[in-house]
């Protein structure tokens, strides 16, 4: 899909370092927190959520084009991190939406400072550890084991696994892998203190799974939506982890009918 949507890009001058920004649309700004991959790209998922909202875009430390924050070493770095960011930005109470490791973040983030989060929406979030429903661990995967774990419709998985990547894009992704690994190699992909307090979490909050995760099994929404207060719950049918890649428009949809209804369908159920 062409874009519609001005996208910006800007640079943030931080203490540490240079963060890398996409935005794009206008109305209620909505901080968008990428997943392992995806980081410093505009995707259809964005394009559409801009429709409705101003996409505020950050790459992670170690990520994209951000540059390293050497003193950004884990999850909590990563929380005090981004409220710098928000104020950098301006931004109070911003719809904030995460996705697989960013959906992590997101909650670490509304449950340190439950109010600089207006509204969450969590999708597939990791950071939660249930021994019984283990996130399958990525690290060991070939590049094909990867794409058949993270889409259902493999004939979508060219979006993230291009047949000939060149140099370029494969740098990047060893990058963004090591990003990932800097922040959760152990313990893995979570936080065991976290599950206690999601209860701090005061804004309005939707989870929104894929029902073929193969990556973070659906038991992980279903737990984030017991714990989170009245938060809703809502699943996307046919679709893998790399969801707004495999299925944008349906995740679009769920996530602007929320954020646009907003406190109306806390509590609700899908």
């Amino acid at each position: 899909m062409a874009n519609e949507t001005v996208v910006r890009e800007e640079f943030l001058d931080m203490p540490g370092g240079r963060v890398h920004v996409l935005r794009g649309g206008t109305g209620a700004p909505l901080l968008f927190l990428h997943a392992a991959g995806g980081a410093g790209q505009w995707l259809q998922y964005h394009e559409l959520l801009a429709r409705r909202f101003e996409v505020i875009a950050p790459d992670h430390p170690g990520f994209g084009g951000s540059d390293d924050f050497p003193e950004v070493e884990g999850m909590d770095d990563l929380v005090y991190h981004y409220l710098d960011v928000l104020a950098r930005l301006g931004l109070e109470r911003p719809h904030v939406v995460g996705a697989s490791f960013g959906g992590w973040l997101a909650a670490e983030l509304a449950v340190h400072t439950p109010d600089a989060v207006g509204s969450l929406v969590l999708l597939s979030a990791a950071g939660l550890r249930i021994p019984e429903h283990p996130i399958a661990d990525l690290f060991l995967m070939t590049p094909p084991q990867l794409a058949a774990a993270l889409f259902h419709d493999m004939s979508k998985a060219s979006a993230v696994f291009p047949p000939d990547p060149d140099v370029d894009t494969i740098l990047a992704a060893y990058r963004d892998m090591a990003g990932l690994a800097r922040f959760s190699w152990a313990p893995f992909l979570c936080n065991p203190k976290l599950e206690r307090r999601l209860h701090r979490i005061t804004a309005p909050t939707l989870v929104v799974w894929p029902s073929e995760d193969k990556l973070v099994p659906i038991a992980h929404g279903h737990r984030y939506a017991e714990l989170i207060p009245n938060a809703a719950f809502a699943q996307v049918e046919n679709c893998g982890h790399a969801m707004y890649f495999e299925r944008p428009e349906e995740f679009a949809e769920i996530t602007t009918e929320f954020l646009a209804m907003g406190a109306e369908l806390s509590g609700a159920s899908r």
